[in-house]
């Protein structure tokens, strides 16, 4: 677990009702505030009832009666005009704040996941109140001159570098302004410009076309593209933007044209149909710039209400998930663009494509470019927050594969500096919250890593990079049972799931004797050429007596990987697998025919 300083937290100002209610009529009265009428009465609400202490009660319910007018039956879970109105609003204050209140000395904000909203006092008079960035020669130099051993790793005593890193990022987090309503704001007012700030693909979600007029039709059509909406705030660099009521009723070329003019590179777009039982549902991604449809799907449910629900639920996430995982369509489709170009990454974005990329198969010919793709990105885009995060990851890869200039454990410190202040700029950045987890594990907190991750998923559920994480590292650690469930499910919901996905499937498959599966398995993770694939594959067909089709799996094993081919033990120790994951798996090997080094 990690340490925790005994130091107090800084306390911050409790504002007087009177500059509260000043601030919030700054908001109200600004140009920049872009929020309906109905927002502006919602935003008025919580915060008379916050000063008039009965924040306690700001729930679905109350908001829904007091402000929208719904009847005493009202119905969260049917009617989501709440959340979705709360979603807009805080958008409308990151519009606000990211302009005309940018150095405003209070600001009103409404956390996500409740509607009491926070007042924070900013000293505008001290200009150390900003976030300093760090660079990587800052901390590649901050670790250099502490040794620390491999035993204090091992044990969880951090060295004073990291208990330093880990206090700014508490500390810090109190004061951090996120800085994703910036970007928000900005699509909405310029074109999404190709420039070199670029953190992710700007998307629109267009009204689903109604096909018919039943009421069925209706209400999904009309639910479905704020849903959706809904669900892409859980991939923050997909950049949404404008309001999709500006293309209602707009023939599909003109909106192409539209959007292409104001540099959107993606649409998403749908209908809804009907007939005496069934309701179906057909949506698509174009890019708007070649007019490709890069995915279409269709989705067919029963017309009860209920099932309504359900649906409308169900077919939002599978559209988010499925465009905006790390390995979806979207960053797929602009990865292989970027490698088809064989162009020299030039935003901050790409480098992140670039780092995707690498992670699939961990090739030693990417790393060297793909860490220095990263350098360059913070320090040409230092609050952007993914960039920090995801050269963690390859610090972290840097110790756990011994390619690091010095110890696995230098490694894992800079890897937890560049995660932490990831977390410093945004608190609740999945990306890095990963990597804490992943960078806990390999120093040996388990309990933290498993802790991190799930956090990790709470906060995006439907990520099946994240699922998939959790599940290994509780497999890993000898929890199959609760691990391989979500190492299933992060495979179903993966478009192109990578081979290390099916790793511990395969030992787990094999530790209990199913050597057909194990061998399926197995087949599936070779395709990213993985030397513990090709293990798998060859204890596999060892298990089931195909000796040629063992030595053969062994001999792309070895060229992949003379290290495992010469110590699988200290190999799988390092990414801290059980003794009992070690002794079954050496024990495969040579079954498969492998013999070690020098035996004879």
């Amino acid at each position: 677990m990690l340490e925790h300083s005994n130091a107090a937290m800084p306390q911050t100002p409790c504002p007087a009702d009177s500059e509260v209610r000043a601030e919030l009529e700054r908001i109200l009265s600004s140009s920049c505030f872009q929020a309906s009428e109905k927002r502006r009465r919602f935003l008025r609400f919580v915060v008379e009832e916050t000063l008039a202490g009965r924040a306690n009660r700001l729930k679905g319910y109350t908001v829904a009666v007091e402000v929208f007018e719904r009847a005493e039956d009202f119905d969260p879970q049917i009617d989501p005009v709440v959340r979705l109105e709360a979603r807009r609003l805080r958008r409308d204050l990151d519009g606000y704040y990211a302009a005309d209140g940018r150095d405003n000395p209070l600001h009103i904000s409404i956390p996500k996941g409740q509607y009491a909203p926070e007042f924070t006092v900013l000293d505008t008079g001290n200009a150390d109140h900003r976030t300093e960035h760090p660079t990587p020669e800052d901390i590649d130099a901050s670790d250099a001159a502490k040794p620390e051993t491999k035993n204090e790793a091992a044990n969880g005593r951090k060295s004073p570098s990291i208990v330093r890193w880990m206090m700014a990022s508490l500390l810090l987090c109190a004061l951090v302004i996120v800085t994703l309503g910036y970007e928000l704001f900005k699509d909405r007012v310029q074109k999404p410009a190709q420039t070199k700030t670029a953190h992710g693909p700007s998307l629109i979600v267009l009204p689903f076309e109604q096909r018919d007029n039943g009421p069925a039709t209706a209400f999904l059509a009309n639910g479905l593209t704020d849903e959706i909406m809904a669900e892409f705030d859980h991939y923050p660099d997909i950049r949404l933007y404008m309001d999709p009521a500006l293309f209602e009723k707009q023939a599909m070329a003109n909106i192409v044209r539209m959007a292409d003019k104001s540099g959107v590179e993606f649409l998403v777009s749908g209908s809804v149909s009907s007939d005496a039982s069934m309701i179906r549902v057909n949506a698509k991604l174009i890019h708007v710039a070649t007019d490709q449809v890069l995915w279409t799907e269709t989705y067919d449910s029963p017309q009860s209400p209920p099932s309504l629900m359900k649906t409308q639920k169900q077919i939002a996430e599978n559209v988010a998930s499925t465009l905006g995982q790390p390995y979806g369509i979207i960053r797929t489709f602009e990865t292989d663009k970027l490698l088809d170009s064989h162009a020299r990454s030039e935003t901050s974005y790409e480098c992140i494509l670039q780092a995707y990329s690498y992670r699939r198969s961990f090739a030693a010919n990417l790393r060297a470019p793909v860490l220095a793709c990263l350098k360059e990105a913070v320090q040409r885009d230092p609050g952007y927050p993914e960039a920090w995060a995801m050269l963690g990851w390859l610090y972290m890869d840097s110790g756990r594969f011994e390619w690091a200039p010095d110890s696995p454990e230098k490694a894992y410190d800079r890897a937890l500096s560049a995660a932490s202040h990831a977390i410093v700029l945004e608190g609740k950045n999945v990306l890095a919250l990963k990597v804490l987890a992943a960078v806990n594990h390999y120093m040996g907190n388990y309990e933290e890593s498993v802790r991190l991750q799930r956090r990790a998923l709470e906060l995006n559920p439907n990520d099946p990079d994240t699922m998939e994480q959790l599940g290994w590292r509780l497999a890993i650690r000898g929890n199959f049972e609760e691990g391989i469930p979500y190492l299933q499910k992060a495979i179903d919901l993966t478009v192109s799931p990578p081979g290390w996905f099916y790793h511990l499937i395969a030992i787990d498959h094999y530790m209990n004797g199913r050597y057909t599966e194990m061998l399926t398995a197995a087949k599936n993770g070779v395709v990213d050429e993985l030397p513990t694939s090709w293990a798998l594959v060859a204890i596999a067909q060892g298990a089931l007596g195909n000796k040629a089709a063992a030595q053969t799996a062994l001999a792309k094993m070895t060229q992949a990987s003379p290290l495992m081919a010469r110590d699988p033990g200290t190999f799988l120790r390092r990414h801290q697998a059980t003794d009992e994951i070690v002794n079954a798996f050496i024990a495969g090997m040579r079954k498969a025919g492998w013999t070690e080094p020098g035996a004879g």
